[in-house]
């Protein structure tokens, strides 16, 4: 049997077990409908999307492509209270950013009323555009929710950072799992314990999962190329999550600045953070991690991330790096490519000879 021939291929009807990482804030739809072209699943993140705004990028998804493609949405992490601000809380936490507005030239924004859409309006707008398949970050979306799916088409898949993780996702009804290993870039969508406690890598974790939950399972983190590729095949996996190198070619929505980062010396060492957004996630060190290492000076998330979302776009476009969310995974300095549809046409050839060389097909 062909390795392009897995049961995540079949679930969700494409030709190669490759799927575009779902980036929040830095999805383009150019991107996704190029991997969905190439035969792989593209991936659009709807973080911070409303209804209005996700109906209308699907559109734009389904006339950019007929091929299948998957939307992705965050859960909030259960027991995690929601995070509220008096306004003296919420001064404090802009004054400790306030050395950064001004650097842009942005003025501080005042408190919002909500900082975030309502979940049930995008899930109930995502459903209703029916994507091929429908995502979900931090958590086992609900029995009813992928009930709905179903009855729409929908593929639901789920996104484990542990074993344990993966095991809630099988048993809550989910249709396929990524398994997504700490080498990867982004957040740490961690929902059973603290990320921090949830650091497990990719080699160690696929083939846990693989063999502990009974639907297809994605590999994530470190896999750049068609080493990796193969690799995650090797060990179990249906198909595998690629987010960085996919990132870093023009497709993307990246900016110069994070794309001069990415192709720089300073992406061979990545670390953890919640400077920018509250939450653990894997970047490029630099100026405001730096400044803001201490937990203590940050806001919850989403708060942080709301606040930082103000001047990371003004700083992107002003390249000043030192001030944007750089993200990245451990295999940025793996990565060659610049075009989409290049990258995933030598990953079909690496694969097919490292394959090859082992006497596979």
């Amino acid at each position: 049997m062909s390795w392009k021939d897995t049961r995540a291929t079949r679930l969700f009807t494409i030709d190669l077990p490759i799927v575009l990482g779902p980036f929040g804030g830095l999805s383009s739809v150019e991107l996704a409908a190029t991997v969905s072209e190439a035969g792989g699943l593209g991936s659009y993140g709807l973080y911070g999307y409303d209804a209005e705004r996700i109906a209308a990028t699907a559109r734009d998804l389904r006339e950019a492509t007929g091929k299948p493609f998957a939307l992705n949405l965050w859960l909030p992490i259960e027991g995690e209270e929601p995070p509220t601000a008096d306004p003296g809380q919420f001064a404090a936490y802009v004054d400790i950013l306030r050395p950064y507005f001004e650097l842009v030239g942005v003025e501080p924004p005042a408190q919002p009323d909500a900082y975030l859409p309502d979940l049930q309006e995008q899930i109930q707008a995502a459903i209703e555009a029916r994507p091929a398949v429908l995502s979900f970050v931090f958590g086992v979306p609900s029995g009813a929710v992928i009930e709905q799916a179903r009855r729409n088409g929908i593929v639901v898949v789920g996104t484990a950072t542990t074993v344990d993780e993966a095991v809630a996702l099988d048993a809550g009804g989910v249709d396929a799992i990524v398994a997504t290993g700490m080498e990867a870039g982004g957040h740490r969508v961690s929902f059973l314990r603290a990320p921090e406690d949830s650091l497990v890598g990719t080699m160690a974790l696929v083939p846990q999962v693989v063999d502990a939950v009974s639907v297809p399972v994605i590999a994530a983190g470190g896999i750049s190329d068609g080493r990796g590729v193969a690799a995650a095949l090797a060990l179990g996996a249906d198909a595998v999550q690629i987010g960085s190198a996919f990132l870093a070619t023009r497709q993307s929505a990246i900016s110069p600045a994070h794309l001069a980062a990415m192709r720089g010396p300073g992406a061979g060492h990545t670390v953890l953070t919640r400077a920018l957004s509250g939450r653990l996630a894997r970047g490029i060190p630099n100026r405001i991690i730096a400044e803001l290492a201490d937990p203590s000076v940050h806001a919850p998330f989403p708060i942080q991330n709301w606040l930082t979302g103000k001047f990371r776009p003004a700083a992107a476009a002003q390249g000043i790096p030192g001030l944007m969310s750089l993200w990245a995974g451990q295999s940025t300095p793996l990565i060659r490519e610049d075009d989409a549809r290049k990258l995933v046409d030598n990953i079909v050839e690496s694969v097919d000879a490292t394959l090859g060389r082992l006497g596979q097909t």
